[in-house]
């Protein structure tokens, strides 16, 4: 019997778990990139397909974006955002700490929730 309630706690720590990273990155949207910048066609073409849940297929072009323009911090927040929805929360954190370095005056990365609990602020 001990076993048994062991066995589901633990099953129920893991989806508590898993619940709270899915449903913190739940209203997040995707950036598009600054105008002129190497990774805007890139981010529009993952865009689209983050919307329609295609996820796979969006991480090719926000990373394709990112290896663009290095130095596009919505880039990189967009590839974080995309592994977040992927299960990838190591990725997502990496992202998420380039996308805040790099873009210090875009408000929309600096006041984001997820990348805020991604980076425990």
């Amino acid at each position: 019997m001990r076993k048994l309630v062991a066995v589901a706690v633990g099953i129920f720590s893991v989806l508590a778990w898993s619940i709270s990273w899915a449903e913190m990155g739940q209203g997040a949207m995707p950036l598009t990139a600054l105008s002129g910048s190497k990774a805007e066609a890139h981010l529009a073409e993952g865009i689209e397909h983050y919307e329609k849940g295609h996820w796979d297929v969006a991480k090719k072009h926000f990373t394709e974006g990112a290896k663009a323009d290095p130095q596009s911090a919505e880039a990189h927040y967009d590839v974080a955002l995309v592994l977040d929805k992927m299960g990838d929360h190591s990725g997502a954190t990496e992202h998420f700490k380039k996308a805040y370095e790099l873009g210090k005056s875009n408000s929309d990365i600096q006041s984001s929730e997820i990348l805020k609990k991604h980076l425990k602020m």
